[in-house]
């Protein structure tokens, strides 16, 4: 049983910075790429950044420059620093990776980011 867990969400103001960790846990040999996603009220599931096990990172254009994605293997955890927020990025954001030799995908349960204005 893998699990997926975010913390680190809560209410900022515009400008402000969050950090979101996603640990994973249980019977996991290897994870390889990472991801976030977020989801806003009516609006479809977005990918915010990627990173592979080697630590190569993909952003989605909003959030270029302002989010930054990062791993720690042996904690097999990954991070978003997002910094200089916006009222546009309110959502629940969920973290995704692909675990194992088959590349399992797991999602955690999101935790929610509201940026007021």
């Amino acid at each position: 049983q893998v699990q997926l867990v975010e913390s680190g969400g809560g209410l900022v103001q515009a400008g402000g910075s969050l950090r979101l960790s996603c640990a994973a846990s249980g019977s996991i040999l290897s994870i390889n790429t990472m991801r976030w996603y977020r989801q806003a009220p009516g609006k479809q599931r977005d990918m915010v950044a990627t990173i592979t096990r080697g630590g190569s990172t993909n952003y989605a254009d909003s959030v270029k420059g302002r989010f930054t994605i990062s791993r720690d293997n042996a904690k097999n955890t990954v991070y978003l620093q997002m910094n200089s927020l916006e009222p546009e990025d309110t959502a629940v954001y969920y973290c995704n990776a692909d675990i194992g030799s088959m590349h399992y995908n797991y999602w955690g349960q999101g935790t929610q980011v509201t940026v007021s204005s």
